[in-house]
């Protein structure tokens, strides 16, 4: 596997969702190494996206968003679900990539299906909230092997709240793939 480079993260964050499908999420935790291949993602496109956390402004919990590429922005919702997101573009900005369901690749146990299962599964918590996705034991890279594979373009779940860009078609899978959380 190839860690992905900061130069990745700098991008268009609708570039970077697309990209990240396929990829495999690594997280190093308690001696275990667990691999998840992403298969769908939602974008988030900076302060003016009305579902994004960064519209309501800089704040504590979303300080991350506002900072350099390729860093995690981890938050809790509902008071028991971490959700991990993928901060995008140059520093400022504020976008990010919300991971929403991994295929298990190694040493992944439970349900991966839906941004709060995959947490759970990764052992991904508000501990690596603004860890830094170059790290040695928390990263995304690109597999040795990768298959041809059909990306879906749809709604994002779960922001109708955001008038108008509830309806964009920011979120994004991979075609046929058991492990997407809806369809």
């Amino acid at each position: 596997m190839r860690k992905l480079a900061r130069s990745f993260y700098d991008r268009d964050t609708i570039t970077v969702a697309k990209e990240l499908l396929g990829k495999y999420l690594v997280h190093q935790s308690h001696g275990r190494e667990k691999v998840g291949k992403i298969v769908e993602v939602e974008a988030y496109l900076g302060p003016h996206d009305r579902a994004a956390h960064s519209a309501k402004g800089r704040t504590e919990r979303t300080q991350v968003m506002f900072g350099p590429p390729g860093h995690a922005y981890v938050y809790l919702i509902y008071g028991m679900y971490h959700c991990m997101n993928v901060v995008t573009e140059r520093e400022g900005h504020a976008s990010a990539v919300l991971l929403r369901a991994l295929e298990p690749v190694k040493n992944v146990e439970g349900r991966t299906q839906g941004p709060g299962l995959l947490c759970r599964a990764m052992q991904i918590d508000r501990k690596l909230n603004a860890q830094d996705l170059l790290s040695d034991d928390f990263y995304i890279a690109t597999p040795e092997e990768t298959e041809p594979f059909t990306i879906v373009k749809r709604p994002r779940i779960g922001v109708d709240y955001a008038g108008h860009w509830a309806k964009r078609h920011l979120r994004f899978y991979i075609k046929g793939n058991p492990f997407v959380s809806r369809l």
